[in-house]
């Protein structure tokens, strides 16, 4: 055995038995080659055989991080073949849901919202005094339509680092993201009509097509690579498709990332059908490696592709910005916002407008996706030692979100109330589904900050998922 496998199997062994936990930072390259005496080539050997194999991480001007493949769950696997157009009926479920999270008493990994820890919130106060000085009229004026200039500026700048290229003039400023999603599918379509969807599916999607009266059809995707173009591709063929909504980046809740080949060749297919693609991109930001994916609206040349998003995931949820780049059918959205709410609060647009002027943000994200990875390799290490055999996870390289299958007759809404019990919370996969599928999955969310009571509650809720 060579020096460099040497060390690289002690190193193995010290994260089998615990001393470095997944998530956790292993020693510097400096730092091992002067406790173990040798040159600092010998341990970036050993470092990148043992990221090779998947026990390390390497992140950038960070150094490298403990990973533990034996103790990950099985992949979760693709969601199966779509049956034809439903009608929606999810609200109540969501409604009820949201109100349990609201309880104090909850380990919570049933919101998809970030814990305070993991917000700007410091930042963002000084951002707010700093926008209101010189402006006596913050509170005596609308912000009609289509929003504040100075956020929707941010925004496209922005926007062209991830290669969309859309100007100021082409954003409308929202209510969150929810909000965008109901502009675009009332712009583009009507009652009845046909909207696919990937499946599992974002159950606030879910929500905005049932209330237009629309249907699902749902489209199967796969918890890597996303939503199905060739099941897309048959779909079309076959239903009066009138849109399609998708999350090409870390999707709710299987995390899955579209390849920028599968985004292109997406945005060309409908484009081709003159049919349009909703583009949720709310988690674009939260990418766990070193870039930030391209949205699919970065391939769109014929303004075939309304993109949405918000600050929710990433700022302030309780601001409620989000907006939306429309593409052609601008004038419409800008129209339907004024109609239904005539206006955004105007202050929290120029607090994040004087937010987003530097790198503050830039730094921001550096230390959230950092946070945001190691949990969930936490939670899969969690799941592997606490949860019935045979339980599968999604392997998010994105976001705060995942999706948890449990083997099958299992029951999550019976499993969610024995949790509520024991002052644990999660999202059942029934949620994600017009058909009521995924009954043996659900969804954790784990954006907050992790200790002993949540490790407790993980094993609590592998527990009652091993009682059957």
């Amino acid at each position: 055995m060579n020096l460099y496998e040497h060390l690289a199997t002690q190193l193995k062994d010290s994260i089998r038995q615990g001393v470095y936990p997944p998530g956790e930072r292993v020693p510097s390259v400096r730092r091992l080659s002067e406790q173990h005496r040798v040159s600092q080539a010998t341990v970036v050997a050993a470092y990148r055989l043992l990221e090779s194999h998947g026990w390390l991480e390497a992140r950038p001007q960070s150094g490298f991080f403990a990973r533990h493949p034996e103790s990950a769950p099985l992949p979760a696997r693709p969601s199966a073949a779509q049956d034809g157009p439903c009608a929606v009926n999810v609200t109540e479920l969501a409604v009820r849901l949201s109100r349990d999270t609201q309880r104090k008493d909850l380990v919570s990994f049933g919101a998809a919202v970030p814990h305070p820890s993991f917000l700007p919130l410091e930042a963002l106060r000084g951002a707010l005094q700093r926008s209101l000085r010189g402006l006596e009229d913050v509170g005596s004026r609308y912000s009609f339509p289509p929003g504040e200039e100075s956020l929707r500026q941010r925004i496209a700048r922005r926007g062209a680092e991830y290669g969309c290229h859309f100007g100021p003039d082409d954003l409308v400023i929202t209510d969150g993201c929810q909000e965008a999603l109901n502009l675009a599918l009332r712009a583009v379509a009507r009652a009845g009509d046909i909207i696919a969807i990937e499946t599992p599916a974002f159950f606030g999607t879910l929500q905005a097509i049932e209330a237009q009266g629309m249907q699902a059809l749902e489209i199967p995707s796969d918890p890597d690579a996303g939503l199905s173009l060739e099941a897309l591709t048959l779909a079309l063929d076959r239903w009066p498709v009138k849109a399609v909504v998708t999350v090409s980046n870390f999707s709710n809740p299987t995390g899955s990332l579209m390849p920028d080949a599968h985004k292109s060749k997406l945005v060309r297919l409908l484009a081709a059908r003159g049919i349009p693609l909703i583009e949720d991109d709310v988690y674009g930001d939260l990418a766990h490696g070193r870039e930030r994916p391209r949205a699919a609206k970065a391939y769109d040349r014929e303004g075939n592709v309304l993109l949405c998003a918000s600050f929710s995931k990433t700022i302030a949820p309780g601001y409620r910005v989000g907006w939306i780049a429309p593409g052609r059918w601008r004038q419409q959205v800008e129209h339907l916002k004024y109609v239904g709410t005539m206006a955004n609060a105007t202050l929290p647009q120029l607090a994040l407008a004087e937010y987003l002027a530097d790198s503050r943000f830039e730094r921001h994200l550096l230390r959230v996706r950092r946070a945001y990875g190691d949990n969930l390799a936490r939670a899969q290490a969690a799941i592997h030692r606490y949860f019935p055999a045979g339980t599968r996870t999604s392997r998010p390289a994105g976001g705060f979100v995942l999706w948890v299958e449990l083997p099958e007759g299992s029951d999550t809404m019976r499993l969610y109330e024995q949790a509520l019990a024991a002052g644990i919370s999660f999202t059942p996969g029934r949620l994600f589904s017009p058909q009521e599928k995924y009954l043996n999955c659900l969804r954790l969310a784990v954006a907050l900050p992790w200790d002993a009571r949540v490790e407790a509650a993980l094993a609590e809720l592998g527990r009652l998922a091993g009682r059957g």
